[in-house]
C-alpha cells in the first residue's frame, strides 16, 4: 500500500489549529487566498512547513507568492506558467489543473488538452511538473466520482506512455479521500475533516 501526502487545508482556521497540527506532525500545509497565504506565511515562517498554494492562482499576483510557496497545484494556462517563469527563483513543483467534473465555475484544462499543455511545460525551466490536481463534483455520487478521478488515473497511464516519466496525482478532499486513495491518490488535500468537533 502506497503512502499518501496529507495537505491540511487551513483557509478556515487560525493560528491555533496549525500549531496543533505542527505538533502531530503535519508539515504539509494548503492554503488558496494569496492575502490570507501571506499572512500566515510570515507568521510561521520560522517553522518547518511546506505550503502549498491549492487555488486559483492569478497571473498578476504570482510575484506576491511565488517564491514562498513549495508547491503549486492549479497550473492551468500558459499565461500562468510565463509569470511564474519570470519570477521564479528556482524550479517549482506544479501540478497541471484539471477540470475533471465538467462544471463551468470550476478552473482547469479540459482533459483532451492535458498532454500537449504538459509538452510544452518542458520549455520553463522554473516549472517542475510532479502530477495532476483535480476536484470531483462535491455529491454522494461514488460511481460519479469515480468517474472522474479516473480521468487523471487515465491522464498519468499516457503521460507514462507518451514521456516515460511517472506522476502524482493531487485528489481526494474530505467528503471523497477514502475514494480517491483507492484509485491511487498520492496527495490528499483535507480541510473540514481535520477540524470536526468530536
Amino acid at each position: 500500500m502506497r503512502d499518501q501526502k496529507l495537505i491540511a487545508v487551513t483557509k478556515y482556521v487560525g493560528d491555533d489549529e496549525i500549531l496543533a497540527l505542527l505538533d502531530a506532525g503535519v508539515n504539509d500545509f494548503g492554503e488558496n487566498r494569496v492575502n490570507v497565504f501571506l499572512e500566515k506565511y510570515l507568521r510561521h515562517q520560522d517553522k518547518h512547513i511546506h505550503w502549498h498554494f491549492i487555488g486559483h492562482l492569478q497571473s498578476k499576483k504570482v510575484k506576491k507568492v511565488i517564491n514562498q510557496i513549495d508547491y503549486l497545484h492549479s497550473l492551468d494556462r500558459l499565461s500562468l506558467a510565463d509569470e511564474i517563469n519570470k519570477h521564479r527563483l528556482e524550479s517549482l513543483n506544479c501540478f497541471i489543473e484539471v477540470n475533471i467534473s465538467g462544471e463551468e465555475n470550476k478552473y482547469g484544462l479540459d482533459f483532451k488538452n492535458v498532454l500537449d499543455f504538459f509538452q510544452k511545460m518542458k520549455e520553463y525551466d522554473k516549472i517542475n511538473v510532479i502530477g495532476l490536481m483535480g476536484m470531483a463534483t462535491h455529491t454522494s455520487d461514488e460511481v460519479l466520482i469515480r468517474r472522474q478521478f479516473d480521468q487523471l488515473v487515465q491522464l498519468k497511464a499516457q503521460i507514462k506512455e507518451q514521456f516515460n516519466e511517472t506522476i502524482a496525482l493531487s485528489m481526494g478532499m474530505s467528503n471523497d479521500y477514502l475514494i480517491a486513495i483507492d484509485m491511487g491518490a498520492d496527495y490528499l488535500r483535507i480541510g473540514s475533516l481535520l477540524y470536526e468537533e468530536d
